[in-house]
Order: C-alpha cells, then structure tokens, then sequence
C-alpha cells in the first residue's frame, strides 16, 4: 500500500472520482487517516472491506462513503 500525499485537514471534502484505490486505482469511497502521522489512504469498498479489520484498529479516522454506491 501507498500513502497518499496530504493530510486529512487538507481532504475534509466528500470523495469524488478523482479519488482513487491506492490498491487499484478504482474509485475511492474509503478515506483512512493512519494515527502514526505516516499519512491518509484511500480504498475502493472492495480493499477497504479486505484490511478494515487490520487496519481500521491503527486509523485515527476511518471515512467510508460507501452508502453513496447504493443511493440511486
């Protein structure tokens, strides 16, 4: 995985589509702020679904927008 460049501070703003998978590059509906400082990554609800339960425990935010795939 990669971090994204920025800070949360700096992305407070819904996810659009030009936010994208540090996976995969798909569309991004997961924003996760680590709590060391190293960074933010952004998840497709695919990958995100894959490391929450790892991941999620080492966020000091967990953002996930994935309710917006299912609104019409």
């Amino acid at each position: 995985m990669s971090s994204t460049a920025g800070t949360l501070e700096a992305e407070t703003a819904v996810l659009t589509a030009e936010h994208r998978c540090d996976r995969c590059g798909a569309q991004a509906y997961v924003r996760a702020a680590l709590s060391s400082g190293a960074g933010v990554l952004l998840f497709c609800n695919h990958h995100a679904r894959q490391v929450e339960d790892t991941l999620r425990p080492q966020t000091s935010e967990w953002r996930d927008e994935s309710a917006r795939l299912t609104t019409t």
